[in-house]
């Protein structure tokens, strides 16, 4: 088998063995030329090349939540009640289980509210999109003045969260 080597003037190597043409790239490890941009240049290579059944892919799921309208709406007043639920740990201050509670409640809240949204016309968006802003910038701000142990801003945020979650569910019903 012979091997045939190419030196790229990226830093790169690339090598090519006998009859089989596979491609191997290999990086020079000198900082001056390990970048970014010729780290994705050498995956897009590798995987051009290549013949192994490897499949390059991106996760989306951030942007795109995995969940249908029927799920969200399922779990939308489970997830409002356990955010809302809250307000026993906020009467007697015990604001790390309050912030633990608060963290967890209100990521899967945020996302049944976003694919809620998604679903509904656009011309029902922009207002349903701006309550949204508007429950976890106070989410936000509950979570900051618990740990502050700021008693007074805690109970304010609790305050308009109910009253926006309240303008939510009439906007989406």
């Amino acid at each position: 088998m012979q091997l045939h080597s190419t030196k790229l003037s990226s830093g790169f190597t690339c090598q090519i063995h006998g009859p089989c043409k596979k491609f191997n790239t290999s990086l020079k490890f000198q900082a001056d030329h390990f970048t970014r941009r010729r780290i994705a240049t050498a995956i897009a290579l590798a995987s051009v090349f290549s013949d192994s059944k490897i499949a390059f892919s991106f996760e989306f799921s951030i942007t795109v939540p995995d969940q249908t309208i029927n799920e969200a709406e399922a779990g939308i007043k489970n997830h409002a009640q356990e955010l809302l639920s809250i307000k026993s740990l906020i009467d007697s201050e015990t604001w790390k289980a309050a912030q633990i509670a608060l963290r967890e409640s209100s990521s899967r809240l945020k996302q049944d509210l976003y694919t809620i949204i998604q679903a509904k016309p656009g011309n029902q968006r922009p207002e349903l999109r701006k309550l949204y802003s508007n429950l976890f910038n106070n989410v936000t701000e509950l979570d900051y003045a618990a740990r502050s142990k700021d008693a007074v801003l805690v109970k304010e945020c609790y305050s308009n969260i109910v009253s926006t979650l309240e303008e939510i569910f009439m906007k989406i019903q």
